[in-house]
């Protein structure tokens, strides 16, 4: 059966790796260094670690305009001819390349498309780095609820209608920001989302962190650039191959947006010292994910995860959030609860018992990524692994599970994130924290999904997302 990728295959895919290349040319003519990183190649660092990482990688740890490598902001050279294939690939006016993965990208768009006293309509499952940049821009947000799976304890889909409703009641609205997928993989009707945004006038920006992997195959969920979003970050390093901390900022066709501002905010907040190793990461994962054995590998993927799902299904006493439950989900991302377990307590016997770790787990499932570095067998044996769980009696066993993971709780603010920030502040006991004003964000990663908000008021209800926390940081 022929494959089918989203990809346009009348395209010529460009598979080279400019900053890849440029690295490799440094490697192999090396000069005498008198600039940083201080380490000098490898020879000033601990031996252990050298043997640990290896002297070739130490060698090539270099930052940019050394080894006519180009700079990172403003790209130049090999950075600017790397950011430039990969905004070809994603269908992207422009492209850029961060360090600091998602993170950065999502504070430099709220500083450069929102400003103090402005609305954004924000879902209340966004990652934390969203309420930075917010903090830093002084806009407002705007509270967008989305569907709650109380049997599973998690964020749905977002309901088109309460956009354009919130669209309609609140005036100065700089933007509509949504987080797809959710982090457990559930899909929203951004197609949808985007006419409505477009219908007022307001650019959306769409975090889809987790989402890289959808450009490159049908089985995946349509990536949100291709259906009317004015932004989108990816963090290739979660699913797309790259090395952790690495991500790219997308700036659509006809976008809304200023890219200029938005440079001009990367700038303030890039380092002036990035890594090659980890900007020649993204230039090589964008190459494979483009060439044929990448695509093959995602078309594995699929496969991988769809028997994964096959195999849970007859499995008693085992559940996995579907698409059958009447939304989308990226099949990839699979989250299970299992009968008398807690989703902590199913983490621990998988790592305990069967040495393996899965991406998260709460109160409820745990959540397990099948990706593109997965083999058959490793999948084959997690199935096998869960089958046994089903069929043992853990009932001797006692987890005391107190702490919820998954905050579900709508925020009341009582003043703005910035204003709130910056207030005076102090640390109280937790106990004597309720009725008080948050100062600080707590949002634990994973999944990121703030507890607390600076301008938050904190009430009873909070105490069971905050066990592990002996002191809050409160408005005197």
């Amino acid at each position: 059966m022929k494959k089918k990728y989203t990809v346009d295959k009348n395209q010529k895919l460009n598979t080279n790796t400019p900053i890849l290349d440029a690295l490799k040319s440094a490697y192999e003519s090396p000069s005498y260094q008198f600039h940083i990183p201080g380490h000098t190649k490898g020879s000033g660092v601990l031996k252990e670690f050298k043997n640990l990482i290896g002297t070739k990688a130490l060698k090539i740890d270099t930052t940019d305009e050394f080894d006519n490598l180009g700079t990172l902001t403003p790209p130049t050279g090999a950075i600017k001819e790397a950011e430039e294939l990969a905004a070809q690939v994603f269908g992207a006016e422009r492209t850029f390349f961060l360090l600091n993965g998602s993170t950065i990208g999502n504070m430099a768009l709220a500083m450069g498309i929102t400003r103090k006293g402005q609305k954004v309509i924000l879902n209340r499952n966004c990652h934390r780095s969203i309420l930075s940049g917010l903090i830093i821009s002084g806009a407002e947000p705007v509270w967008l609820i989305p569907e709650k799976l109380d049997e599973w304890g998690l964020w749905g889909s977002i309901n088109p209608n309460t956009i354009e409703k919130l669209l309609n009641e609140t005036d100065n609205v700089g933007a509509v920001w949504i987080t797809n997928p959710t982090y457990e993989g559930v899909v929203s009707d951004i197609k949808t989302i985007s006419d409505i945004c477009k219908k007022y006038n307001v650019p959306l920006i769409v975090d889809e962190a987790h989402g890289c992997l959808w450009n490159f195959n049908s089985a995946l969920p349509t990536p949100a650039l291709k259906l009317g979003a004015d932004a989108v970050v990816h963090s290739l390093h979660k699913t797309g191959g790259s090395m952790s901390q690495s991500s790219m900022l997308h700036i659509a066709k006809n976008s809304m947006l200023d890219i200029n501002k938005i440079e001009k905010s990367l700038k303030l907040l890039h380092t002036t010292s990035p890594s090659l190793i980890l900007l020649a990461s993204l230039d090589a994962a964008r190459a494979n994910l483009s060439s044929e054995k990448g695509q093959n590998q995602i078309e594995k993927t699929v496969k991988n995860a769809k028997y994964l799902r096959k195999r849970i299904d007859k499995m008693e006493h085992i559940h996995q959030l579907k698409m059958d439950f009447g939304f989308k989900t990226d099949i990839t991302k699979v989250f299970v609860k299992v009968d008398g377990l807690s989703g902590k307590r199913l983490e621990s016997i998988l790592e305990i018992d069967f040495n393996i770790e899965v991406e998260s787990a709460s109160d409820i499932g745990a959540l397990m990524l099948v990706n593109i570095g997965n083999k058959r067998s490793e999948i084959k044996y997690l199935a096998d692994c869960l089958e046994k769980i089903t069929k043992t009696d853990y009932s001797n066993l006692f987890h005391l599970e107190n702490k919820k993971h998954m905050p579900m709780l709508t925020p009341k603010l009582k003043y703005n994130l910035r204003e709130a920030f910056y207030m005076d502040k102090e640390i109280v006991k937790k106990e004597n924290a309720i009725c008080r004003i948050s100062a600080e964000v707590i949002a634990e990663c994973p999944p990121g999904i703030a507890i607390l908000l600076p301008g938050e008021e904190i009430t009873t209800e909070h105490l069971p997302y905050l066990t592990d926390y002996e002191e809050i940081e409160v408005i005197k």
